[in-house]
Formats: C-alpha cells, structure tokens, sequence
C-alpha cells in the first residue's frame, strides 16, 4: 500500500532516575528534539499520540493533553492517550501509523513516557499488577516479578533448569547496555554473577534473580511518522515492512503462559506480510521484561523449537556478533524499561540502526529489523518489521 507511513525522526531520554519532576516535563525534552530531528515544527504536526501507562505512578492523567503543556505551539493539535500494558508505546504508534494511512493527516507525533522511580517499590509492584488478571493474579508475591516467576518456574518443570541460560541472556543485555548512552545501567556482569544467588543478586521471584528483571526507569522517547509523499522530502525515512498486533487471554490459568502464542502468532503475521523469513532479519529489539521472557521470545520468533530456546543463547546466534543480533540496544534489561516509553524506544533504537547513527551501539549493514514488544504476561504482542527506504 503506497499510503504506509514512515518514521521520519525521533529523540531519546537517557533511561534512569531522571531529574524531570514528571512526565510534562520528560516530554519537554523529547518532543523539540524529535521536531528538530526531523527537520520539521509544531505547526506541520496534525496529530499527538501518547504512550503513558500510569495507573498510580502519577495523580495527573489525561496524559494527550500534557503535550501542549510541555510544548504550547502543539496546544491545539488533536491529542490522545492510549494504554495497553507494557506495550503502551506500541500501541501509541500504531494508533499513529493509522491516522496517517487513513488520511486524517500527514505528520504524526508518537511520544511514550513514563515516571516511575518517585513511586515507593511495593507500590510499583502493586501498579505493576493491573497489567494482570487481578481476580486470580492480584495476590502473587512479588508482583510482576512474581507473576514472571510461576511462568519460569512451569517452563523448568516442562524442559528443566535454564537458570544458566538465563543468566547468559542477563549478561549478554548487559554487555550490549555498556554501548548505549541511553541505558538505564551500563554496568557489566558477567554470566556467572547472574547465575550465582548473593546479597547483591538475591532470588526475586521463583529461579528469578535480580538480574533477571528489568529495571524501574523514568523516561521518555518520541517518534515523527508521516505519509510517504512527505517523508521522501525529508532526511530520513524508515518503513514498515510489516506491523501487527495480536492478543491472547489475559487470565494466565485459561492458556499455557510458557507456549507464547500471541507473540509466536504476531511474528508469523508480520513474517508473512512482509514477505520474509526471521533469516532476512539483521537484528531485533525484543521485550525482555525477564530473561526468561527473552528465552520464550526466542521460541515464539521461530529461532528455536519449543523448549529449546537455551541452545540460542548457549551458541552465541543471539550475541553482538551472531546470526540475529537480539537487544543490541541492552533491551530492558540494561536499558531500562519505563513503561510507556518502551515500544516507542525500541523502534527508535532498530532506527538508529537502520540509518547507521546508533554510534558504538551499531551492528555491520542493518537492512532490516524487528522490534517485538509485549503487554502482559505476552497478552498483547506487537512486531514490526522495519527498513530504511532513504
């Protein structure tokens, strides 16, 4: 279709404790960057889309309108916010990639943002929650954490203890984030920190560790998408050779949580319409929430048979240097992962390399990349497939 918007520009924050108060003002940084970044200003702008999960970790809601707070030359632009779980950025953009095709507009803004670190540990874990089935999920210890925890637990009772390979997966991120001056923690561990039980790396949630679990991050990204017919005046342009989004049954007692078939079905779809094999792929950025998410991402991409997803990691197909580059960016793990900002920070980072501006992070000729980002416990699974185009 001659009519798919294009990612034209973006802009990052540094992941972390951020010293913006709150969200109004993480989009202050983000959103000029971006405009400048891709050459354009707040009047060529027709429509805001607006990641931001929320749910507690700020009494401000009505988040679409906070961008004409941060920026008051898009106070009267059409603005909305959107919401779904852990995959809330993704969900903003695609919102965007439909606007744009349907003619409503040309040029879109996507701005995914979260402040998290303000908000006391039991209540983020209490927050973390509602992106479960509370009626039969809401009292699991730890939190997501803990939810992460029973999947990993039911996975080494099906094909055994994959603590190691976790952990290989853990140190790898870690070793990708010491490149990305976005990252939450640029900080090494080597495989067998991750894999050994410490004061300093104590047990989370069943075999979860804590260097098995992303980060609590403050950060923003932003994103400028526009039509085709605009993009190919513009100084950058990637397309969506593929993008779709597929759920699954939020309750986890109604499916096997370790099969990831909302995100095995996401990836066959957007496979399938681009007209590739994961063979063609260069790189991907995947939602490692928790290692173990990583290692049944390897299995619903197709990477490896079901229950075989350790062997990935174990040979080095998923490193820096192997055959499918996963996470180059960190990923959550070492990125860091403020909710709303994820899915539109992982586009951004398979841009930087699709241009070759992604600086010590960049992989060898990038052509094509993936990006997969999950809401829940793999209940809302998006894949995009993307390509530079200029």
């Amino acid at each position: 279709m001659d009519n798919q918007p294009q990612i034209v520009g973006w802009a990052h924050t540094k992941f972390g404790k951020a010293p913006e108060e709150d969200l109004t003002e993480l989009m202050g940084v983000v959103v000029p960057e971006a405009l400048d970044h891709a050459g354009i200003g707040a009047a060529d702008v027709d429509g805001i889309f607006v990641g931001a999960y929320n749910n507690g970790f700020s009494k401000q809601a009505f988040e679409g309108a906070l961008v004409g707070m941060a920026v008051p030359e898009l106070a009267h632009v059409p603005a909305v916010h959107l919401e779904n779980a852990c995959a809330t950025g993704s969900a903003a953009l695609y919102a965007a990639l439909d606007f744009i095709a349907a003619g409503r507009g040309r040029i879109a803004l996507v701005v995914g943002g979260e402040k998290m670190t303000a908000t006391p540990g039991p209540e983020v874990g209490d927050i973390l929650l509602t992106a479960s089935y509370r009626t039969e999920e809401g009292d699991i210890d730890g939190g997501f954490a803990g939810v992460f925890g029973q999947i990993a637990n039911r996975y080494f009772q099906q094909h055994g203890d994959h603590s190691q390979e976790l952990a290989m997966i853990a140190a790898k991120n870690h070793e990708n984030g010491m490149r990305n001056p976005y990252a939450h923690m640029q900080k090494p561990f080597t495989a067998e920190f991750c894999n050994t039980v410490s004061d300093k790396n104590p047990l989370v949630a069943g075999p979860l560790r804590r260097t098995d679990c992303s980060l609590v991050s403050d950060g923003a990204a932003a994103l400028i998408v526009a039509h085709p017919d605009v993009a190919a005046e513009m100084r950058r342009a990637i397309a969506f050779r593929a993008h779709n989004h597929v759920n699954d049954v939020l309750a986890l007692s109604r499916r096997d949580p370790t099969e990831f078939a909302g995100p095995r079905a996401a990836w066959g779809k957007s496979l399938e319409q681009a007209g590739l094999t994961l063979d063609d792929l260069d790189m991907v950025e995947t939602h490692d929430c928790f290692t173990i998410a990583e290692l049944l991402e390897y299995e619903a991409m197709g990477l490896a048979e079901r229950g075989q997803g350790g062997r990935v990691i174990r040979e080095g197909t998923t490193a820096r240097d192997g055959r499918l580059p996963v996470n180059p960016s960190g990923g959550l793990k070492s990125r860091g992962h403020p909710i709303g900002a994820t899915g539109v920070s992982q586009h951004v980072m398979a841009s930087m390399q699709l241009m070759g501006e992604a600086g010590d992070m960049q992989l060898d000729d990038v052509q094509l990349a993936g990006v997969f980002n999950m809401g829940g416990a793999a209940v809302a699974s998006y894949v995009s497939i993307l390509e530079r185009v200029k």
